[in-house]
């Protein structure tokens, strides 16, 4: 293993301060958490490395689901995890220390009938107006970087919202993730899902950001372990188990 003793005591100080890691789940992600039979206890990927990760810290482990990704990060503050597995978008930074990714989701636009666009950059076109959902991290990546076309985005977060938005108004395209995508291109005929991709959303493992040196030792750690999980093939075992292959990959 790449750590050491000392600093997965200083880490486990953060990570898990009082003998158990509270992970935060995004329960919106459907590649990430794909069992919610139980609310509180959730299953899936996510949740699966929150508790690769409470053993490697010899601790336990209290799940705690959100229900959007802008839920869970506004809630870094507050005091009520540890841990938090989100996408890395640099908005999110600010408040929440990064760990480097474990895994990748594409990000992609559904063109309706007769759009003709074939490219995602093509998209980004005067007059072209993009649905998506507030506050996921696809979105936060368009508001950097969508220069013409025109950003409408859910009142509150959600896909499916985002899918009513697109389709209730008639707008050229809706962005969002390509497993959710594919599913609403058949609903409706002469769609066209685009095969590239805007952005790949990195999934990581996040902390709330407080004392800058605990923070640093904290992430230190995380980055240590992701490498851990990525290289023993974990990450890949994950992705097969629950299903997801293909739809999520391993982080580079």
């Amino acid at each position: 293993k790449r750590t050491n003793t000392t600093s997965m005591l200083a880490a486990k100080a953060v990570l898990a301060p009082r003998g158990t890691v509270r992970a935060a789940i995004n329960m919106s992600n459907i590649l990430l958490v794909t069992n919610r039979a139980d609310p509180a206890q959730p299953g899936g990927v996510a949740p699966d490395m929150a508790a690769a990760l409470a053993d490697a810290l010899g601790a336990k482990l209290q799940l705690v689901p959100y229900e959007n990704p802008g839920a869970l990060a506004d809630s870094a503050g507050a005091g009520e995890w540890d841990v938090g597995l989100i996408g890395a978008e640099p908005a999110r930074a600010a408040i929440i220390g990064f760990s480097a990714p474990y895994a990748e989701i594409e990000a992609t636009y559904l063109v309706r009938p007769g759009v003709p666009f074939h490219t995602a950059a093509q998209v980004d076109t005067e007059g072209v107006r993009v649905a998506s959902s507030r506050r996921s991290a696809y979105t936060l990546w368009l508001e950097d970087n969508l220069r013409a076309a025109q950003l409408v985005q859910t009142e509150e977060p959600g896909a499916e919202g985002s899918w009513d938005l697109f389709q209730d108004r008639e707008l050229e395209a809706l962005a969002g993730l390509r497993s959710f995508l594919t599913g609403k291109a058949a609903e409706l005929p002469g769609s066209r899902l685009l095969d590239d991709r805007f952005t790949s959303i990195q999934q990581a493992i996040g902390t709330p950001r407080g004392d800058a040196a605990a923070c640093d030792a904290a992430v230190a750690f995380l980055d240590s372990f992701v490498a851990d999980a990525k290289s023993s093939g974990l990450v890949a075992n994950l992705l097969a188990k629950h299903g997801v292959e293909g739809k999520l990959s391993v982080a580079l």
